[in-house]
């Protein structure tokens, strides 16, 4: 960031008084530019002993295999962005379960929010952002070609608690050492 979007004048990155991190300040104005983490919502759609996945049609890491997830747009709910990625990536029309996994990517300032939803019938369709879409069961999952670490996470936590009782919320970070 380089000029104050209140006031067009250039900002400087400081430590604002009574912060505890740097931020770019507007001298003139005195606006306070906080940047903070983006999140992504999306689903992990099931239909009967099946997962929707989506090969990726755009960067990054286009050409790899994913679920419907997407940065969460102003002025919607974690639960309306969650649908609307699911269905402008795969078609599915589907019914929200209940909240699946959070995984923070500290290193990119990254949350990722996912679901587990039901879809309403085995109808998908790809978007424009999916090269294309499969119902798979867990043995045929393209592990060595998913795109994102936090898809990886939320899968396998879904595979490991199937059929759980008493299901919860499964919380991860990228190690820095990754």
């Amino acid at each position: 960031m380089n000029y104050c979007s209140n006031c067009g004048h250039p900002v400087v990155l400081k430590v604002p008084k009574d912060d505890t991190h740097a931020r770019y300040v507007c001298d003139n104005c005195g606006m306070i530019h906080y940047q903070n983490p983006r999140v992504i919502v999306g689903s992990l759609p099931i239909w009967e002993d099946k997962i929707l996945i989506c090969k990726r049609a755009i960067e990054p890491r286009a050409g790899l295999w994913t679920i419907p997830a997407g940065f969460m747009e102003n002025k919607e709910t974690l639960e309306q962005g969650a649908l609307r990625e699911t269905l402008e990536e795969s078609g599915a029309h589907v019914n929200i379960i209940r909240l699946h996994s959070v995984y923070s990517l500290p290193q990119v300032n990254q949350v990722y929010i996912i679901y587990l939803a039901q879809m309403e019938s085995a109808f998908f369709d790809p978007g424009i952002e999916s090269l294309e879409c499969r119902l798979v069961t867990p043995d045929k999952i393209p592990w060595d070609e998913i795109a994102f670490s936090a898809i990886r996470f939320s899968l396998e936590k879904f595979l490991e608690n199937e059929g759980n009782e008493c299901p919860r919320v499964f919380v991860g970070t990228l190690d820095d050492t990754l």
